[in-house]
């Protein structure tokens, strides 16, 4: 699933039954057939198979989820509406392009977007407050290197991971020069919605969702929810702090993203929630030839030895990113920052060129959309290759070290769940008690 969020946490629709039966009790939080069966139904939908039997393994997933949001709440543990909204919206247009359109999404779920939008919220809020508290449980969790080595020591070939083919790439672009009619057809544009909202015309929101071509905030009404001053544009984000009237629609900001007009919502401590409208300039493709052109002119004087791709990509490159360090991309996930891609976690373009290049190659020149939405020009070069093969701890201790931590940390929340059923009032009804559960003690 494109989402990459698990169904089992998340089930909403529109209406329950009227009538209602109580399964299970976990503390004070009663379990709902219906809430099993909206679950099961999810499932259903999204292909999701369940380890065991379904008629035990949901209510017991979701009396798993009771103890986790329990503890959570002990512990203090929140969520905000910011850390969950973009995964609302990619839930929403994913569920949408499953139906075909909002309007016979809203007739199949039997709510409204703005029903489904909350309800996906809540359940969201729920799947995140789970993740925190889980990580909470097992952040001090740690392996050693002898108990990596002992732990694949004796396993079976086939159990060993698989490491993934890895490369290395660098990178040089250059960007198409834009036409000074253009800039001002955009400019011209945002003046347009300045005015139309200034004179009542229209809202700034419906204008947002029109017109904005920000694919993250269009739909929410160029809604960007509280932001600090470091995370965003430092142009935009000049703008939008001195912003002092929600009435006022601010001047037009250039930003590496294209231009803006921007409106305040509200300010909070130090950080501002404001909504935003972008228009990106278009390139043309005389412009676009001529930067194809000039690249492979920059591509002929590396091969040709008159200078390295780091020293081409440390002066000539117009990607800033990765300018400082001689053209190597950077791959950022969860948190960490390496080198090191697996080739689907490349930009597709990117990909494309490296897929059969050997190590030392530089690509011909091609088009790409870049990490801000706009069109450039690039080559690339291959630094290193790591192809795929079965891990070994001289080569992939990382890796190898990975699976002992997960395995352990694992363990220690089943043991923490099995801990914490037993200090838990429990009442199953009847029917499931001869359910073979994951977790020991439900059963009293």
């Amino acid at each position: 699933m494109a989402t990459g969020l698990p169904v089992d946490s998340i089930a909403v629709e529109g209406g329950k039954s009227v009538v209602d039966e109580v399964i299970w009790v976990v503390g004070d939080e009663a379990i709902l057939k219906s809430d099993v069966e909206a679950m099961r139904k999810q499932a259903e939908e999204e292909g999701t198979r369940w380890k065991g039997d379904p008629d035990c393994a949901i209510p017991e997933q979701l009396a798993v989820q009771k103890l986790y949001l329990h503890q959570a709440a002990i512990d203090s543990i929140e969520v905000t509406d910011a850390e969950i909204s973009a995964d609302v919206e990619q839930y929403l247009d994913y569920w949408t392009n499953l139906a075909g359109s909002r309007e016979k999404l809203e007739e199949y779920k039997k709510a409204t977007i703005s029903q489904l939008r909350n309800e996906l919220r809540d359940a969201l809020r729920d799947r995140k407050t789970m993740q925190k508290m889980r990580e909470q449980l097992v952040k001090d969790i740690t392996v050693s290197p002898a108990e990596v080595r002992r732990y694949f020591k004796d396993l079976p070939a086939d159990s060993i991971p698989f490491v993934p083919t890895e490369v290395e790439v660098q990178i040089l672009t250059q960007m198409p020069r834009i036409e000074p009619e253009e800039i001002n057809r955009v400019k011209d544009e945002l003046r347009e919605y300045t005015d139309r909202v200034n004179k009542g015309e229209a809202s700034f929101a419906t204008l947002a969702r029109l017109y904005s071509e920000d694919p993250g905030t269009a739909r929410r009404g160029g809604e960007l929810d509280y932001t600090g001053r470091g995370m965003l544009d430092p142009a935009f984000a000049a703008v939008a702090f001195n912003l002092t009237d929600p009435k006022t629609v601010s001047k037009i900001v250039e930003s590496e993203f294209g231009y803006h007009i921007i409106q305040l919502i509200d300010k909070r401590g130090d950080k501002v929630k404001v909504r935003h409208i972008l228009r990106k300039p278009q390139v043309s493709s005389d412009a676009m030839t001529k930067a194809m052109e000039r690249l492979d002119s920059i591509r002929t004087d590396i091969v040709d030895g008159k200078f390295t791709f780091e020293a081409g990509a440390s002066v000539i490159s117009d990607d800033k990113d990765t300018r400082n360090n001689y053209g190597l991309m950077a791959n950022v996930m969860d948190g960490a920052r390496t080198s090191k891609f697996r080739m689907q976690d490349l930009p597709s373009e990117v990909a494309r060129a490296v897929e059969k290049m050997e190590i030392g190659d530089v690509s011909a020149p091609f088009e790409m959309i870049d990490g801000k939405g706009k069109t450039v020009c690039a080559i690339v070069k291959l630094k290193n290759r790591v192809n795929g093969h079965k891990a070994t701890i001289t080569e992939d201790f990382q890796v190898m070290k990975d699976v002992v931590l997960n395995k352990r940390r694992e363990e220690v929340l089943h043991e923490w769940v099995v801990d914490k059923i037993k200090s838990t009032y429990v009442r199953i009804n009847y029917k499931y008690k001869n359910c073979d559960f994951e977790y020991q003690g439900w059963i009293r």
